[in-house]
């Protein structure tokens, strides 16, 4: 057993974090405020690697790991405490790499190279009003005429709007639509929708923005179809195996939001021990020296060191899988490592970005503080953005007791 990160690895983390500690680390605070994410640093982002990490070179990625991918969104959400940035880059490292696997030829290259160099976004347009938990009862259609589908219904909650629609030059994601009439997961289809291209929109297309609390920087959308049409070419894998394909990406994806919420509660663990020492009561002593304070750090950071474990295996699971195809390992496999890394790691992030504001105290519930936006930004994680934690639990449980005794 090796828990050291190789040496390719570790230099690359380094160069993550001295790339975003000049271009992200600096401007978080304000991003959050102005609720904007600046295209030109999505375009350095590009430039440096962080996008489609797993996805090969001759389609426009990396060629690396979702091991890379994942310390890559790692050290962005460090550098980005509000996680705005690192659901950015975790959408467009693992549904890129879904259509990869999955998509037409034509499609890959029409996509995946705009991804690749920070120019373009592929996400994950799944969620409805009725639930997003519940794929399989997904209402959104899509008819087939000849060639052609036409979409009807509306997707809610989706990552990455504006920043597709209005700031770079493709917008796209991974649309789940039902292509029979049939109840079930069986007749649900994926789709690699494009939303924009250069600022043309399709026909019966519209989008909104909502109003969030926390992750501010990143858009959070509503996409709505009426008789939008989507060429036949535009199917990823093929029709009726949407939900399949969906789930595969939901695991991937599940990873790098683990991966972005150590990297946030890195930052909180650091920002309170900080705190801690230069905070001087009771003649001039440092509130460290009380065990009040002292404790619940210590315990956050004994978490955190757990939960990295976690995610770094569910990361190598990942690259066991998909990078070197080990026989006998299928994408189910890795269901049990993300549902597992994700309630660990999320919840960690949350713990210890309120034991950084207790530790700040009152100075914590003031906009100066900033502490409030880590609690915000990974909050997001905690009631359901990529699975609910009682999905997550559900998961585990389904693959620890079996499928016969745990129902869903």
């Amino acid at each position: 057993m090796d828990f050291e990160l190789s040496q390719e690895e570790k230099l690359f983390k380094d160069s993550v974090h001295e790339f975003l500690s000049k271009e992200l680390a600096p401007q978080w605070q304000d991003m959050d405020a102005r609720k904007f994410i600046p295209t030109e640093l999505l375009h350095k982002m590009g430039e440096q690697g962080l996008f489609a990490i797993p996805v090969p070179e001759q389609y426009g990625g990396q060629g690396g790991t979702f091991t890379m991918a994942a310390l890559a969104v790692e050290e962005v959400a460090y550098n980005d405490p509000a996680v705005a940035t690192a659901v950015f880059t975790l959408l467009n490292n693992a549904w890129p790499y879904i259509l990869y696997l999955y998509g037409n030829e034509e499609v890959k290259q029409e996509i995946l190279p705009l991804v690749g160099r920070g120019r373009g976004f592929f996400g994950i347009a799944s969620t409805e009003s009725t639930g997003g938990s519940d794929v399989a009862g997904e209402r959104t259609s899509a008819v087939r005429d000849g060639n052609t589908y036409k979409v009807m219904g509306e997707k809610v909650y989706i990552s990455g709007v504006r920043e597709s629609m209005e700031q770079l030059d493709l917008g796209a994601w991974y649309l789940i639509a039902r292509t029979s009439p049939e109840p079930g997961h069986k007749s649900l289809t994926g789709f690699a929708f494009i939303g924009n291209r250069n600022g043309q929109r399709p026909q019966g297309f519209e989008y909104s923005i909502l109003n969030t609390i926390g992750r501010h920087a990143i858009s959070t959308g509503v996409l709505r179809f009426n008789g939008t049409p989507i060429d036949q070419k535009y199917v990823i894998g093929q029709e009726g195996r949407g939900f399949y394909i969906a789930m595969e990406g939901f695991s991937l994806a599940r990873v790098l939001v683990s991966a972005a919420n150590i990297g946030a509660a890195q930052w909180a663990l650091e920002a309170a021990v900080k705190y801690s020492r230069d905070r001087r009561l009771f003649g001039d002593k440092p509130i460290a020296s009380y065990q009040g304070v002292s404790f619940p750090i210590a315990e956050i950071a004994a978490r955190l060191e757990a939960a990295r474990l976690l995610v770094y295996k569910a990361a190598e699971v990942a690259d066991r899988i998909y990078i070197k195809k080990e026989p006998g390992l299928r994408p189910h496999d890795l269901d049990y490592w993300a549902a597992v890394a994700k309630i660990e790691a999320v919840e960690t992030a949350v713990q210890a970005a309120q034991v950084t504001m207790k530790t700040y105290g009152a100075f914590s519930y003031t906009e100066e503080a900033h502490v409030f936006r880590n609690l915000l930004g990974v909050l997001s994680y905690l009631v359901g953005a990529e699975g609910t934690q009682n999905i997550m639990r559900y998961i585990v449980a389904r693959e620890l007791i079996g499928k016969d005794y745990v129902k869903g």
